[in-house]
């Protein structure tokens, strides 16, 4: 699997697990947010940013914060699993 082109990544894992794993060496931009943000229509995302695809630590937040970045009007799909993987579906 290849990250389309022009895809956001949406990182909703606490700032330890960013810092363990990061995603900025996947070559997408990465938005770092929590999920409480998102509830609150506080994210900060924009159409701009192309199609958004949300990760968490294991799966379960991230199909959550797709949904309310699609009721925003955004193209947000979550990946199913987590980071762990989102990261065996890009290796070789």
């Amino acid at each position: 699997m290849l990250l389309p082109e022009g895809v956001t990544l949406v990182d909703l894992r606490p700032e330890a697990l960013r810092r363990a794993r990061p995603l900025a060496g996947l070559g997408r931009p990465v938005r770092e947010l929590d999920l409480q943000a998102i509830e609150d229509g506080e994210h900060g995302l924009s159409p701009d940013l192309g199609p958004l695809l949300v990760v968490c630590e294991r799966g379960a937040r991230s199909g959550l914060a797709a949904r309310f970045l699609r009721a925003d009007g955004l193209d947000a799909q979550a990946h199913p699993g987590g980071v762990d993987a989102l990261l065996a579906a890009l290796e070789p």
